[in-house]
C-alpha cells in the first residue's frame, strides 16, 4: 500500500499554515529507512522505492498537499508571536489500515516564510541523530514522534563556517499540534480560531471528550504530559529545548535537537550549547512542565467558563494539581524500576535516599539500576555500595523497567561522524542495539558501558 493522504488540518484550520512546496534536492539518496515503522503504517514497497524522491522534495507522493504550519512559542522564556515551520513541510495525514491518522512531515526541506533568516536546511548528522534517539525512545516505551527515513540531498549545508552534507528527515507524528499552535491564535486575539483548534484537537486525539470540552482537553493534556516527563526522568533523558512550541498535545516527545541521555547522575545536567542558565536541566524538566502548561491554560481560559473570574479560578486549580500529579507519576516510574509493590508512605524517602547516594558518587544512571537488578537476583554482589539499606527493596528488580542499552553519547557521536564520512555501519549497528534495550548484555557489552574517561563534557547543538 502507498500513502492514503487526508489533509484535515488544511481543510479545518484556515489561517494556521501556508501552502508551499519543499525545495527539490539535487541528488537524493536514502541513508536510513525505518522498515518496522513502514510496516506499522501499512506502507508497501512502493513507498520505499520512491523514498529518495518523495522525501527530498524532488517529487511529492500522490495525495500530498505540502504546507508549512504556523505557531508561536516561548523560547527559553521569551515569547515569539510567530515562529512556524522554518525548515519543515507537512505533506499530509496518512491513514493507516486501522484508520489511525499520522502526520507525514519533511524536516530540513527548505526555507519558508517562517525561517527567520535561516537556510531551511538540515545536515546529515542531526537528522540521523533524530532517527536514532526517536527509535530508542520508541523501543523504551516512551510516546514519541518517529523517523520514517533520512535522505541525503546531495547539497552542502553550511554550519559554523564549514560545509556539511545535507539531509531531509521524514517524520511521523500523531500530529504537530503544539502549545505554540494555541499561542499563535491567542496572540492574535482569534477566539474563533482557538475554539476551532480546540475542537480539532479533541476530534483528532481525544474523541471521547465533548467536542467543545476545553477543560477536559486541558485535564487530559496535563495527565499525558506529566506521565511523559516522568518517563523521561526515569530514563535519565534530557530534552534540552522544552520550549512551548516543542510540547505536543498528543503527549508525544517531539523535536530531538540538543537532547541526550544523562550518564553520571547529576540533577543539574545540561547538554544544550545554548542553555547557559540551565533552564532545561534534568531536574528542571518537571518545573518547565508546569510552566508550559500554564501558557496553554492562558490560551484556553476563555473556554473554561463564560465568567472570567470563575474561568481563572478553574485554571489555577488545575495548575496547582500539576506538581502532585507529576510526583505521583514519577514515583510510579521509580516503583517500577525498583519493583516496589503497591504504594508505601516511605517510598518517596526511599527513592530520595537512593538518588542522593547516586549523586554523591556520580553513579551512571542506566547502569546503576541495571546492576541493582543483577545484584538483587544474585548475579552480582555489592548492593549496599549504592544503597545502604537493601532490605527495603524487594528481592528482585525487573529488567523490563531497567534497560541495558540506551544511545550512549560517545557511541552516537561515533556513529554520526562515520555516517557523515560515508560509513553507515556504526549507525546501523547502534540502531540495531537500541531497538532491543532490555535484552541481556552478553555479547554487546560495549553498548552498555559509559563513555571512556577521555570523552570529556558532552555538548549538543540544535542543528540550525
Amino acid at each position: 500500500m502507498t500513502f492514503r493522504f487526508d489533509n484535515s488540518w488544511l481543510r479545518d484550520l484556515p489561517g494556521t499554515f501556508l501552502r508551499l512546496p519543499p525545495d527539490p534536492a539535487p541528488a537524493p539518496e536514502v541513508l536510513a529507512w525505518n522498515a518496522p515503522l513502514a510496516q506499522m503504517l501499512g506502507l508497501g514497497p512502493e513507498v520505499q522505492a520512491n523514498a529518495a524522491r518523495w522525501f527530498s522534495g524532488a517529487d511529492l507522493p500522490p495525495g500530498a498537499d505540502s504546507a508549512a504550519l504556523a505557531y508561536a512559542g516561548h523560547q527559553f522564556g521569551g515569547f515569539s508571536p510567530q515562529l512556524g515551520d522554518g525548515r519543515a513541510h507537512l505533506l499530509g495525514e496518512h491513514l493507516d489500515p486501522a484508520g489511525n491518522r499520522w502526520d507525514i512531515q519533511l524536516k530540513g526541506s527548505g526555507r519558508t516564510p517562517f525561517s527567520r533568516g535561516g537556510d531551511g536546511k538540515a545536515a546529515v548528522g542531526p537528522m540521523l541523530r533524530e532517527f536514532l534517539i526517536s527509535e530508542a525512545m520508541a523501543a523504551l516505551g516512551v510516546p514519541t514522534t518517529r523517523a520514517l527515513a533520512v535522505v541525503a540531498t546531495g547539497a552542502p549545508v553550511w554550519r559554523d563556517g564549514q560545509a556539511l552534507p545535507g539531509a531531509v528527515l521524514a517524520r511521523v507524528a500523531a500530529s504537530h499540534i503544539r502549545v505554540g499552535s494555541f499561542q499563535f491564535l491567542a496572540a492574535r486575539g482569534d477566539e474563533a480560531g482557538l475554539r476551532a483548534l480546540t475542537r480539532y484537537t479533541i476530534a483528532r486525539h481525544y474523541p471521547d471528550l465533548a467536542p467543545d470540552g476545553a477543560l477536559g482537553l486541558f485535564d487530559v493534556v496535563i495527565a499525558r504530559q506529566a506521565r511523559l516527563i516522568a518517563q523521561w526522568m526515569g530514563l535519565g533523558f534530557i530534552h534540552g529545548v522544552m520550549n512551548t512550541d516543542n510540547m505536543a498535545l498528543s503527549g508525544e516527545t517531539i523535536d530531538y535537537g540538543p537532547c541526550a541521555f544523562m550518564e553520571g547522575y547529576a540533577p543539574g545536567t545540561v547538554f544544550s550549547s545554548i542553555d547557559r542558565q540551565g533552564r532545561y536541566a534534568y531536574a528542571n524538566q518537571p518545573l518547565i512542565l508546569g510552566w508550559n502548561l500554564a501558557r496553554l491554560a492562558e490560551c484556553l481560559v476563555p473556554q473554561f467558563d463564560a465568567d472570567e473570574e470563575t474561568a481563572v479560578a478553574i485554571a489555577n486549580a488545575r495548575l496547582k494539581s500539576i506538581a502532585p500529579r507529576f510526583r505521583d507519576e514519577w514515583l510510579a516510574v521509580m516503583r517500577a524500576k525498583l519493583a516496589l509493590q503497591g504504594a508505601d508512605a516511605g517510598d518517596e524517602a526511599l527513592v530520595d535516599d537512593l538518588l542522593g547516594a547516586m549523586a554523591g558518587q556520580g553513579a551512571d544512571w542506566t547502569l546503576t539500576f541495571r546492576r541493582l537488578a543483577d545484584a538483587a537476583e544474585g548475579r552480582e554482589a555489592g548492593l549496599t555500595v549504592l544503597f545502604p539499606d537493601p532490605a527495603r527493596l524487594l528481592a528482585w528488580l525487573p529488567r523490563a523497567a531497567n534497560p541495558a542499552v540506551i544511545p550512549r553519547n560517545h557511541l552516537v557521536e561515533e556513529a554520526l561522524a562515520a555516517a557523515v564520512s560515508g560509513d553507515l555501519q556504526p549507525f546501523e549497528a547502534l540502531l540495531a542495539e537500541i531497538r532491543r534495550p532490555f535484552a541481556p548484555e552478553a555479547g554487546r557489552e560495549r553498548f552498555t558501558l559509559p563513555a571512556p574517561s577521555g570523552f570529556g563534557p558532552y555538548v549538543t547543538f540544535c542543528g540550525t
